[in-house]
């Protein structure tokens, strides 16, 4: 499933979600408004409405620049711009294909994510 992320109209970054539960969870929030916060230098973070439904218990990985991910513990998104170091509880959602660099900028960030728009012939 293809996403995209948006700020006012304009397609800032897009990404593919994994096959997972918990992705296919995150997939009925969409279209979603959020305000991303930086956190740690590292990654873009945002409250979600509600907990996703995660398959097993508490995973342990290294995230690398470009995971889109929900953390368990607080319930929410989290969005690497930079490789973070491993952590118990992400779940991978998928992966940002374009756009990384937009979430660089320092200072919260209101986007859109919805479901990407098929181009148009």
């Amino acid at each position: 499933m293809k996403i995209e992320f948006r700020v006012d109209s304009r397609v800032i970054a897009l990404g593919e979600l994994q096959d997972n539960v918990t992705a296919r969870d995150f997939a009925t929030l969409l279209p979603i408004s959020l305000r991303l916060l930086d956190y740690d230098a590292t990654e873009k973070i945002a409250d979600l409405p509600r907990a996703l439904t995660t398959a097993k218990g508490a995973q342990v990985w290294t995230p690398v620049a470009g995971d889109i991910s929900f953390y368990a513990p607080w319930g929410n998104l989290a969005i690497f711009y930079r490789d973070g170091v491993a952590s118990e509880g992400l779940v991978l959602l998928g992966r940002l294909v374009s756009g990384t660099q937009a979430l660089q900028r320092p200072g919260p960030l209101n986007v859109r994510i919805s479901l990407a728009q098929p181009p148009h012939a």
